[in-house]
């Protein structure tokens, strides 16, 4: 598979509302997470589905907009750009599939400063929600 088909099922998913199986679905079993805001990757599907999860509830709203698109073989970058809590946030997915179509890597960064403390906010209180 290559990576536009995997970025057109990831905008599928997001403008779909976030279905927490179709995301499940889109992750390999040893998938690994880069969060902005969290200095270790957290691997395995079960984790990543956490993050991603509460990412696409906490920055997905409204005004979330993909920006640009750099897709190569298996890889993309996507940039998107939205506003929490009257912040401007601009920041970028990196993301890798294997053969399977399934997600392998996933790398989110975040700018500017003001954006990241957001993020970060936001995101703790999703991920202690979710239990």
């Amino acid at each position: 598979m290559t990576a536009a088909a995997g970025v057109a099922a990831w905008h599928a998913y997001m403008e779909g509302g976030g279905d927490p199986q179709t995301l499940r679905e889109m992750l390999a079993e040893n998938a690994v997470f880069h969060s902005p805001v969290v200095h270790s990757p957290q691997a395995g599907r079960d984790k990543v589905f956490a993050y991603l999860h509460a990412a696409s509830h906490v920055l997905g709203g409204d005004d979330f907009r993909y920006e640009r698109e750099i897709i190569d073989g298996n890889q993309a970058m996507l940039e998107f750009a939205t506003t929490l809590d009257g912040i401007h946030i601009n920041g970028v997915d990196i993301i890798r599939w294997n053969n399977d179509g399934k997600i392998i890597d996933f790398k989110v960064m975040v700018r500017p400063l003001k954006a990241i403390n957001k993020v970060w906010e936001k995101m703790g209180e999703m991920l202690a929600a979710q239990g």
